[in-house]
C-alpha cells in the first residue's frame, strides 16, 4: 500500500501568522519576497513591496520527512512553497496543488482549496493539514473522496505542534493496520 498524502498549507500551520511576536519557541523569522506575495500589492513596484514576515520551525522540515506520508504542497504559496519555504526548513522540492479558482469561495460553503484537494488526492489517501477547514469542507470530503481522508484543522497563533506531529502519524499508522473482519 503506498504512503498516503499529506496535503500541507504554510500560513497558519508551518508559520504561524497569528502568534503575538516574536511568535512561538523555536520559530526562526525569514523575510521573504514570494511572487504570490507582490502579486497581492499591485499599486505598488514590485521593488518598492515590503519583505513578508515569515516565522519558520527549523526542525520542521525533519519531522515532515519522518511521517509516513508522502508530502505535497496545498497553499496558496503554490511554486513559491519550494523557492522559499522548502529549503528554510530543509524539504526537497515537494509536488504543488495548482488552484483552480483561488479567489472563489463556493456557495456551500466550503473553501476554495476543497474540491481541489480532493480532485489532487484522486481517490488516495490523503491528510489535508490547513487553519482554514471547517465542516463544510469535511462534508464535502466524505461525499467526494472515496479513500480515508483526515482534514486536520491547526490553530494559526501555534502552528504545528509535538502533539500534531502525533497526531497524524497515529493516523496513518491506522490505515497500515490489517482491518480484522
Amino acid at each position: 500500500m503506498p504512503n498516503p498524502l499529506l496535503l500541507l498549507d504554510i500560513d497558519g500551520v508551518l508559520n504561524p501568522f497569528q502568534a503575538a511576536p516574536p511568535g512561538p519557541a523555536g520559530y526562526h523569522l525569514h523575510l521573504m519576497r514570494p511572487q504570490s506575495w507582490i502579486a497581492q500589492h499591485p499599486h505598488l513596484l514590485s521593488e518598492d513591496v515590503p519583505d513578508l514576515q515569515v516565522r519558520l520551525h527549523p526542525e520542521h522540515g525533519a519531522e515532515l520527512l519522518d511521517l509516513p506520508f508522502d508530502l505535497a504542497w496545498a497553499s496558496t504559496w503554490e511554486d513559491d512553497a519550494n523557492r522559499h519555504i522548502s529549503p528554510a526548513i530543509g524539504l526537497p522540492a515537494l509536488p504543488v496543488i495548482n488552484w483552480t479558482n483561488p479567489d472563489h469561495f463556493p456557495a456551500d460553503g466550503t473553501y476554495f482549496k476543497t474540491a481541489d484537494v480532493v480532485s489532487y488526492a484522486a481517490g488516495r489517501p490523503f491528510a489535508w493539514v490547513d487553519d482554514q477547514i471547517h465542516q463544510a469542507d469535511r462534508d464535502y470530503v466524505s461525499r467526494n473522496h472515496p479513500g480515508p481522508a483526515l482534514l486536520y484543522d491547526v490553530d494559526p497563533e501555534v502552528g504545528l505542534t509535538l502533539d500534531d506531529f502525533e497526531a497524524l502519524a497515529h493516523w496513518a499508522g491506522e490505515l497500515t493496520l490489517p482491518r480484522s473482519a
